[in-house]
């Protein structure tokens, strides 16, 4: 392998890949091991919203209030939402921390293709609007970059169902803890809870389908630049 002062065009291109090659791997681990706190802090709200549904459904219970398990499952319920909130904005993070190392694999295979500015790896999650499809388009362009020349082709359903997903966990049950809050009577928390189940639920959905995209998406990236990398290699010596 060339080093990367060797002059030459395919030479700077080989050292070009080889360089793409040596894909973020630690900041691929971290977003996967961010995105799977986050899921299991959101199941562990679930559970403690299903907790909080069956003490409902019977009489209250009686004692004092330090033994009041409606208390305990409020004190755990609040402290989790506040970690969950917390891994929610660190998973956003990583995920575009991570995105951004995916780009630069992407452009050394295919720069013409990536059709979005770095910019909107940050502005694409909160303008409204374009929320709703830029974060897709970028990601959709990254596939394509790590696909054969010939058959490039953006999109995918694994990146349907992860959006689709995404956007549902988003969008679908915003207002069920306001709705818990605003509960004067057991049966309007109950009907909230089951809310916050739901909702809780697509958060652990989008966050495993996250973790599958990243997976996904940067074994094709570092396939399909070893693979450039070799159709490279037997003419890199002469160029000019």
């Amino acid at each position: 392998m060339p080093t990367c002062g060797k002059s030459g065009r395919a030479a700077s291109r080989e050292c070009e890949v080889s360089e793409a090659v040596r894909s973020p791997r630690g900041r691929t681990r971290f977003a996967g091991a961010v995105l799977a706190a986050f899921a299991l802090v959101s199941a562990a709200v679930g559970l403690v919203a299903w907790h909080k549904y069956r003490l409902l459904a019977g009489p209250v219970p009686p004692g004092p209030y330090v033994d009041n398990p409606l208390v305990g499952a409020d004190t755990y319920f609040r402290n989790l939402q506040g970690w969950r909130t917390g891994l929610l904005v660190a998973a956003l993070l990583q995920f575009s921390v991570w995105l951004s190392g995916m780009r630069d694999v992407a452009d050394v295979l295919w720069r013409q293709g990536q059709r979005r500015r770095r910019a909107w790896l940050v502005f694409g999650w909160v303008v409204p609007v374009a929320q709703l499809f830029v974060p897709k388009m970028f990601v959709n362009d990254l596939w394509a970059a790590g696909g054969p020349e010939p058959q490039r082709r953006r999109g995918h359903p694994l990146l349907t169902a992860w959006w689709l997903s995404v956007l549902f966990a988003a969008n679908g049950y915003g207002d069920a803890v306001d709705d818990l809050r605003k509960a004067a009577t057991a049966s309007q928390a109950r009907h909230a809870l089951r809310q916050v189940m739901v909702g809780e639920g697509l958060h652990v959905c989008a966050a495993a389908l996250s973790i599958a995209v990243v997976l996904r998406l940067v074994r094709r990236l570092e396939r399909a630049t070893a693979t450039a990398s070799t159709e490279i290699r037997p003419t890199g010596g002469t160029g000019s």
